[in-house]
């Protein structure tokens, strides 16, 4: 096994664990063992498991994100001020003040990653126990080294179908090289990384159109946002080809999944001064709700009260300062000023 194998060991046995658990449940239910929906109702069930392990991680991505939309000005602030400047210790201070910056609000680039950085070994565990499991059952192996992956359950996995048409443990590239080709097995497995394309892409598209600030919208990290858009569906058709179905399906009901979070997100808890963010106070007003100052929803009475008060305490925040700041007299400005520049071939008051 080499070093890769050796690291991922772990995670590709709590991998197996879960989704020969799932294929337990459902031949226990009836479902026959070789089926091609048996084993993808199985992959689903390990999409389930693993977002909702991670799903403390998300929340805190999401406050990453939400954090990192609204210091976005500050931040072209910082860049702005540091704007062509190459100096070692210009970037030294630049780099320090964004650190404060991000340690004042309690945010951090990478807490937003950090979903996408525990699904990579899964996704990759999934992929090399399904490619290992092709091996095995082409080479007839004992399956000693398929840990919860005996020869029964290898061959079981290597005979399903789905829909009777397509195997799983066959890529795209794999039926143009067969013979005879299968024409349904390659429109299905086109449909499906079409369908896996498009939820990624309408994901990410929620997020640029709907829940974006104005301000967000100005910088240059909005512009490379547009760009990635549409480079990321191009560069998914690559690995979409590649993989066997099985781990095309875990890819498009993890988008699925990713997709309907996200949409739950924006609709709930939408970024500030976004189109989403209007859009909710408008259901809110519909229903006699509102959001206070600290974005609790309350009714309508409550909210108009709060800004009552708001007002109040303004008003009486700038009384205080009027009354600070009293205006002086005529004479008394006059002397104030002659104290502060006094003229020439006067002797200044002692």
């Amino acid at each position: 096994m080499d070093f890769f194998g050796t690291l991922l060991f772990p995670i590709r046995w709590v991998i197996e664990a879960i989704l020969v658990g799932w294929h337990w449940l459902f031949t226990a239910i009836g479902m026959p063992s070789t089926g091609g929906l048996t084993w993808v109702l199985s992959i689903l069930g390990v999409v389930v498991i693993v977002r909702l392990c991670i799903f403390p991680l998300t929340i805190r991505q999401i406050k990453s994100q939400r954090k990192m939309m609204e210091i976005a000005p500050e931040m072209r602030k910082i860049q702005e001020k540091y704007k062509g400047k190459r100096d070692q210790l210009s970037r030294e201070a630049m780099s320090r003040e964004t650190m404060d910056l991000y340690k004042k609000h309690g945010t951090s680039p990478v807490g937003g990653c950090l979903p996408i950085l525990i699904q990579m070994p899964i996704f990759f565990s999934l992929y090399w126990t399904l490619y290992d499991i092709k091996t095995w059952a082409a080479n007839d192996s004992s399956g000693r080294n398929a840990w919860l992956f005996t020869p029964e359950r290898v061959h079981e996995f290597n005979d399903a179908s789905l829909f009777d048409v397509a195997p799983l443990h066959m890529t795209l590239i794999d039926h143009f090289n067969a013979s005879p080709v299968s024409v349904p097995a390659i429109v299905l497995l086109i449909i499906l990384v079409a369908l896996m394309i498009a939820t990624q892409f309408f994901t990410q598209l929620q997020i640029v159109s709907k829940n974006l600030s104005p301000e967000a919208k100005t910088g240059q990290a909005y512009q490379m946002q547009r760009i990635m858009l549409w480079i990321i569906p191009f560069a998914m058709i690559f690995p979409g080809v590649a993989f066997p179905l099985g781990v095309v399906t875990y890819w498009f009901f993890n988008n699925l999944w990713t997709m309907g979070q996200q949409f739950l997100v924006i609709r709930s808890m939408p970024t500030p001064g976004s189109e989403a963010a209007k859009a909710r106070e408008e259901r809110l007003a519909r229903k006699g709700k509102a959001l206070n100052s600290q974005g609790k929803v309350v009714s309508m009475e409550e909210y108009q009260r709060e800004q009552e008060e708001l007002l109040r305490q303004a008003e009486i925040e700038r009384a205080a300062r009027a009354k600070r700041q009293q205006p002086l007299s005529k004479q008394r400005a006059k002397k104030q000023a002659q104290k502060q520049n006094p003229q020439p071939g006067t002797d200044s008051p002692s």
